[in-house]
């Protein structure tokens, strides 16, 4: 029984990666241009292995996140200012580590004293904001002139900048983990305990 609990694990965390695959490759699906914006849905389902699975998974998922982000900024880059903050591990690796280790144990902390669909939303909205902010701070504090130039802002004004784009950018993708996170993490936990 242990072992087939076990394989059940491992194969869950592995679809969950393949997922993570597609989202990156597969146009219109891990980031979907809405209104001028690009929406990232790719740390739903980071978040969704951080909350089933255990913050250890979801820290696995989100490094595999981050890991073709890395890549794809030598490879093929998405923007202009990619190649240069991209290639530093901290700014495309490890926020995305965190996304699983921040959603994971706050769901695990509030488990005993909300319901499973409220301690999944809120983890959903912490996981999405600690991407957003860890990404963007990091490119403001490592990359500042580099940033400025891309964005094409004084340098005095990049940080205000930077917190717009977490309201227009962030706050949406907060929103969208807080919805959908609940909407596939309740289905996925009751069947869990079901299969023990």
């Amino acid at each position: 029984m242990q072992r087939r609990s076990k394989a059940y694990h491992i194969s869950i965390l592995a679809v969950l990666i393949a997922i993570v695959i597609s989202q990156n490759v597969v146009p219109f699906f891990g980031y979907i241009p809405i209104l001028g914006l690009s929406l990232t849905t790719i740390h739903v389902t980071v978040i969704i292995a951080a909350v089933v699975l255990g913050p250890k998974d979801g820290a696995i998922v989100g490094g595999a996140w981050g890991l073709i982000d890395w890549a794809r900024a030598f490879i093929a880059p998405t923007s202009a200012l990619a190649p240069l903050v991209f290639t530093n591990p901290l700014v495309s690796v490890l926020p995305r580590i965190l996304i699983g280790v921040v959603a994971g144990w706050l769901f695990i902390a509030l488990k005993q004293r909300a319901k499973p669909a409220v301690g999944l939303t809120l983890a959903g909205v912490a996981g999405s904001l600690t991407n957003t902010v860890l990404v963007l701070g990091l490119i403001g504090t490592l990359y500042r002139h580099a940033a400025a130039g891309f964005y094409q802002v004084d340098l005095s004004k990049l940080m205000p900048y930077l917190l717009t784009v977490v309201g227009t950018n962030g706050i949406p993708e907060a929103i969208l983990a807080g919805i959908v996170v609940p909407l596939i993490g309740v289905p996925l936990l009751r069947y869990r305990q079901r299969k023990g």
